[in-house]
């Protein structure tokens, strides 16, 4: 009796202990899987991406933001506005990664049906919140809500706005600079149905290249063939060959921490003090010839983009130091035809190419797509 007692408590702890056990298990697996969280692969895509042009894309990958980027923009809300060639504008604001139909960016402009290489060229958010797009069939304002269009209608005697040229200044005045002139919005005559820019007659009809205003409040103006201009709220001075600007062409504008002005000319860059302008070029580090765009950084360092290279300038150290430039070609990884730069308010630099959207990280250069990394 006493053998089978202890025979039939063994096998009673041996099955409590496997339901135990069994139980247990369940439990443990059932919990690691409602806390794994699938990583998400990158931003939900609304709207439709403008297609590759195999012609210049040969990968042919449709998984770029855009090929071709020519404007970038943040504006005070953290979004990040891109301007694809071709198409109308994307906006990503961290969550979504939107394609605006040209449709509805384009309202009410007659000329889309006809026009293939329409482009946004300038960005630039009002102190009202309001976003202003410069595109080569004139100006466009979002509201947040809607997009419209402005035209010859609207005052605007020339409707091909300038890379870089929107510009809200510090006293909330918006400036425009077109392929024959610069404009300014009115306002209260926009909200009565009137015409809503009217012509800046202090300054002729330049090819208005780039649009600036300086810390000291000055609004400069750049130009493709009359130099440079400096409006100080009364009157104009033009900067010309006399003083030492290459060919009286100016492209990009930007102001360095100790009030320096520096400004894009045909075969290099060009420093200007206040009193005299000292050039750099390819002889002083430069990786190329054909500027086509100038950006400086918060923290003083200066980008350079030429055709087939970009240039990163310490202007604080000697210009003997090999360190002082910096020549990034393909073989760094960033795509030799920059279309745009821009730094965002973390401090963030991004490109805009004709490969797509790239990053810096401080030592190299890499690839933005549709699913990241962001």
């Amino acid at each position: 009796m006493a053998t089978y007692f202890y025979q039939k408590l063994f096998y009673i702890l041996l099955l409590a202990g496997f339901t135990m056990n069994s139980c247990k298990g369940q439990v443990n697996t059932s919990t690691t899987r409602e806390s794994v969280k699938i990583p998400k692969t990158g931003p939900e895509i609304i709207g439709t991406p403008p297609p590759p042009n195999p012609e210049h894309n040969p990968y042919n990958d449709s998984n770029l933001v855009s090929q071709y980027i020519r404007a970038i923009f943040e504006d005070s809300k953290g979004n990040y506005w891109f301007g694809p060639a071709g198409q109308s504008v994307a906006r990503y604001d961290g969550e979504t990664l939107e394609y605006f139909s040209k449709a509805a960016f384009f309202q009410g402009n007659n000329k889309i049906e006809g026009e293939n290489g329409h482009s946004v060229h300038a960005i630039a958010e009002d102190k009202l919140g309001n976003i202003w797009f410069g595109t080569n069939l004139g100006v466009i304002k979002y509201d947040g809500e809607s997009f419209r269009s402005y035209e010859e209608n609207q005052g605007l005697n020339n409707i091909r706005i300038g890379r870089k040229s929107i510009l809200s200044d510090k006293s909330g005045e918006l400036w425009v600079g077109t392929h024959a002139g610069v404009f300014r919005y009115l306002p209260s005559a926009d909200s009565l149905g009137g015409q809503s820019f009217s012509q800046f007659r202090l300054l002729p009809p330049i090819h208005v290249t780039d649009i600036m205003e300086d810390k000291q409040g000055n609004i400069w103006f750049a130009s493709q063939n009359q130099g440079v201009f400096r409006y100080d709220g009364k009157a104009v001075e033009n900067l010309k060959t006399k003083e030492s600007l290459g060919d009286n062409y100016a492209g990009g504008l930007a102001e360095d921490k100790e009030g320096n002005i520096w400004f894009t000319m045909r075969d290099g860059i060009c420093r200007y003090d206040g009193e005299s302008f000292r050039s750099y070029t390819t002889e002083d580090g430069l990786g190329g010839s054909e500027i086509w765009g100038i950006l400086i950084e918060k923290s003083g360092i200066i980008w350079i983009t030429a055709r087939g290279s970009t240039t990163r300038f310490d202007p604080s150290l000697p210009h003997s130091n090999p360190k002082a430039f910096t020549v990034f070609t393909v073989a760094d990884g960033l795509n030799c035809c920059v279309q745009s730069m821009h730094q965002d308010r973390s401090g963030n630099m991004w490109w805009g190419t004709g490969q797509g959207l790239y990053r810096f990280d401080g030592k190299g250069f890499y690839q933005v797509k549709q699913d990241g990394p962001w």
